[in-house]
């Protein structure tokens, strides 16, 4: 009996799938072992490999499913996908939300902007001043070396003023703008003018710079917001995408079923 044309594409689909799950599971499983690699890296291993992990075990389902004919493997490839698109659905409207608030706030004479905590959502600001969460993340900033690189740039106080930081630079690198602290390179500032006017003010060293002040906090926060921001747009993309596999998915379980229906002995009519 001749494949009908849904089967044939959800085992294309899903070959495909199964092939990129392979280099991703072996990404997740190299972040792990790395003799020299950092602890963000190791921390964003798991992820990666349970993402692989599941588009292995899910691209073989289909995969099998739609080409086989085995009705309950498609079945259950279907029940993932449709868990899939709920998940996708609920991440896209929460990240919405969560980054709908909070903006950089331009500083006069300054090509970069500052970042203000209390700016951005609750539920943002609860995970970054959670202590075991922050120790996590500045260890990943600092092994970044985000701020050395800022460092090694060398600039003049024009140059350095006039430079469109990043968030993270920003909040994490320099003191804040109002403590009026002295310019004199990258990460080496002197005498606080006003060493009372934000608490981070005093939080600031050049030892250890302002990796505990509110505004790298707030940097961070800023960039999550930034990425989610563009990651619920690839979400929506996805999205679509996911719902058409999903509905071509439907088709070849009916057909599956018809067929062995049909070989069971019934012998109604082609859909």
């Amino acid at each position: 009996m001749a494949f009908r044309l849904s089967n044939n594409l959800i085992g294309i689909l899903n070959f495909i799938t199964f092939l990129l799950s392979i280099p991703i599971l072996g990404a997740g499983i190299w972040l792990g072992q790395r003799a020299d690699g950092t602890e963000c890296e190791r921390y964003l291993s798991a992820p990666v490999i349970a993402v692989g992990v599941f588009l292995l075990v899910v691209s073989l389902a289909g995969l099998v499913g739609a080409c086989c004919r085995v009705t309950w493997l498609l079945w259950v490839y279907l029940l993932a996908m449709f868990v899939l698109i709920l998940v996708l659905f609920c991440f896209t409207v929460f990240a919405f939300v969560v980054t709908n608030k909070g903006a950089g706030e331009a500083v006069s004479g300054r090509g970069y902007k500052e970042y203000r905590l209390g700016d951005y959502s609750n539920w943002l600001q609860k995970r970054v001043e959670n202590t075991k969460n922050w120790d996590k993340i500045r260890s990943c900033l600092e092994d970044s070396k985000v701020c050395k690189k800022l460092q090694d740039k060398n600039e003049t106080f024009t140059q350095f003023i006039s430079s469109d930081l990043s968030p993270i630079e920003s909040g994490c690198c320099k003191p804040p703008t109002i403590c009026g602290y002295t310019y004199v390179s990258g990460t080496n500032w002197t005498t606080p003018a006003n060493a009372t006017a934000d608490p981070d003010c005093q939080t600031w060293s050049n030892s250890a710079l302002c990796y505990n002040c509110q505004s790298c906090k707030a940097g961070v926060v800023a960039t999550v917001k930034r990425d989610w921001k563009r990651v619920a747009i690839v979400c929506i993309v996805f999205l679509v995408f996911i719902i058409i596999v999903y509905s071509v998915g439907c088709c070849a379980f009916r057909n599956n079923r018809r067929d062995n229906a049909y070989r069971g002995g019934w012998k109604g009519g082609y859909a």
